[in-house]
């Protein structure tokens, strides 16, 4: 008998392979006191586990195939840096030689003490991160209980036998990698969510993949026949002989296509009717606008700087932060736009030097522009650093969660404030850098008319604008069913915003998850959007949509269905765009 199941598709792609089950990570820690005299071995028991787990990933990287994308190794060495980071270790041994605490235990504990304060993070990718957190302490976990955690043996099998689907609670980056390079066709874990590097990273390597399946080791039997719809989030066990037929038919077909679009990647995306639009990469490293200029990007749209301030004691400097930028600038084809940084007073980016309680709704609090504003030597070590870097490329600046012209005007006498200095100082800047917002505050999107006569571009932020809007958290499963980019409200503010762009003579890009779904590039052209920032497995699917389009015609549809006054009306109609 067949076995539905529903999760969150990550990474797009159909397998059918056999089911194995990985054990769990659920690791059962006991917590206990040592005496006086055993402190100073259990902090060397720590000491010894901590340097074994950074050899672990050492020896996971250098199996990586040369010729592999520097993205993938990349995720190894977020956890490797994690391991340097001497905050946590130090965290632990205060914790055993304070408390006189066994390892497991102290571990345990300065694992949940900062896992709370990325729960308090309102950005979803930021949250996110407490899963790399998760990864780490887990492995350090498994080597002081002596409890590793067993991979499937490398598959032997003759070819054409199929390929197993690896079921686990949890898997991280470094098991993703070892599972690659065997014959893994698939993976589906209970836990997850599509922007932690897990899902990132199975969308590098194409490789299909559902997060979020409660209870799938439980209901999925070993060696049971599988089918994973990374796309759909579905996942079939047991399929009948009809089902099987279907879904091979649709990976032949989907194969045919993937070869289509590649033949696209040197092409213009110019619509049918003539107009002419960006396609732009979302990038999280330097390494990655490889991958964009590979699939043709004419730049990158969103590019974040929230990494080089967590997981440490001090703020990175004014040389470090210049480091990095002049590194993405110089590597990206066309021009980058830099978010500053979108950090708030919740999220500890000083180790916990603000003194305060935390805010009940951080989401709502002292965050990215507030917080940069309220503490300008933050945020003017960092100007420093983008202006400078601006000298190796184009390069522009996007404001965050900007709500208001004040203070978009307050951050841009900040910037020229310190572009005066540099220029005192002899360092070298382009000449011009555009200044934008991002609009992912409904109040923004409102105000967008008077926004747009003093900001030199917008980009909308659908992530954040959706969840205001609507007032739901997309990754609290108790209402995520409420995350609805096609309600309204949020189609009126984005429609808003563009029509606010295009008053105003300034370019509207879109870098939201919304951006890169073709179930929505028709209606986004439709709204007027003719800039699109996207992560760069998405971009040739959506090329190829815009080259088939006809803008003119999408635009008075979407008039048309956005006329209507019936809810039911309304979706029927912008369902239709799709069947153009």
């Amino acid at each position: 008998m067949s076995l539905w199941l529903h999760g969150i598709g990550v990474a797009r792609g159909i397998a059918i392979g056999r089911v194995s089950k990985i054990s769990g990570t659920d690791l059962e820690v006991r917590e206990y006191f040592v005496e006086p005299d055993e402190v100073e071995s259990e902090i060397a028991r720590y000491t010894h586990a901590h340097e074994e787990a950074k050899e672990q990933l050492r020896e996971v990287r250098a199996q990586i195939p040369s010729g592999t994308p520097q993205d993938i190794a990349a995720f190894i060495d977020t956890h490797l840096l994690m391991l340097d980071d001497h905050s946590l270790s130090e965290a632990v041994m205060g914790r055993i030689r304070d408390d006189r605490l066994n390892a497991e235990g102290a571990l345990r504990q300065a694992r949940d003490a900062l896992m709370a304060v990325f729960e308090q993070m309102d950005d979803p990718y930021l949250r996110t991160r407490q899963n790399d957190v998760e990864h780490v302490v887990a492995r350090v976990l498994r080597i002081l209980l002596q409890s590793e955690r067993a991979l499937p043996e490398p598959d032997d099998s003759p070819p054409g036998e199929e390929a197993r689907i690896v079921v686990a609670d949890d898997i991280t980056p470094a098991d993703i990698i070892l599972l690659s390079q065997q014959k893994t066709a698939a993976f589906v874990t209970e836990y997850g969510g599509p922007l932690s590097h897990t899902a990132i990273l199975a969308r590098s390597l194409h490789l299909p993949a559902v997060v979020g399946v409660h209870n799938a080791r439980r209901l999925l039997r070993d060696g049971e026949q599988l089918v994973v719809d990374g796309a759909a989030g579905h996942i079939l066990a047991s399929p009948d002989a009809a089902a099987l037929t279907r879904f091979r038919h649709r990976i032949a077909r989907d194969q045919r296509y993937q070869r289509r679009l590649e033949r696209l990647k040197d092409e213009p995306a110019v619509s049918r009717d003539g107009t002419k639009i960006r396609l732009l990469a979302n990038i999280e490293l330097s390494e990655d606008a490889a991958e964009a200029a590979r699939v043709g990007a004419e730049g990158v749209g969103l590019y974040r700087t929230e990494f080089l301030f967590m997981n440490r004691a001090e703020l990175p400097t004014e040389e470090e932060q210049y480091t990095a930028y002049a590194r993405v600038v110089a590597a990206v084809t066309g021009t980058i736009t830099i978010r500053t940084l979108d950090l708030g007073a919740d999220k500890q980016v000083d180790s916990g030097a603000r003194s305060g309680p935390t805010p009940n709704n951080p989401a709502l609090g002292l965050r990215a522009i507030r917080l940069c504003l309220r503490e300008p030597e933050l945020f003017r070590t960092q100007i420093r650093a983008l202006l400078r870097a601006s000298a190796h490329g184009r390069m522009q600046i996007m404001l965050p969660m900007i709500s208001n012209t004040l203070e978009f005007r307050q951050a841009r006498r900040l910037i020229e404030s310190c572009r005066t200095e540099l220029a005192a100082e002899g360092h070298a800047m382009a000449e011009s850098i555009p200044v934008g917002a991002m609009i992912e505050v409904p109040a923004a999107a409102i105000a967008a008319p008077w926004l747009a006569r003093t900001c030199d571009f917008f980009s909308i932020g659908t992530n954040d604008l959706i969840q205001y809007t609507l007032a739901i958290d997309r990754v609290d499963d108790e209402v995520n069913y409420l995350y609805d980019p096609l309600h309204p409200a949020v189609l009126a503010l984005i429609q808003q915003t563009i029509a606010a762009g295009a008053q105003a003579g300034i370019p509207v890009a879109m870098c939201g998850e919304m951006a890169g779904d073709v179930r929505y590039t028709r209606l986004l052209l439709g709204l007027g959007l003719t800039e699109f920032s996207m992560h760069p497995s998405s971009l040739l699917e959506v090329k190829r949509i815009v080259m088939d389009a006809d803008i003119a015609g999408l635009r008075a549809r979407v008039d048309r269905a956005l006329a209507s006054t019936e809810l039911a009306e309304q979706r029927s109609r912008l369902a239709e765009l799709d069947a153009q």
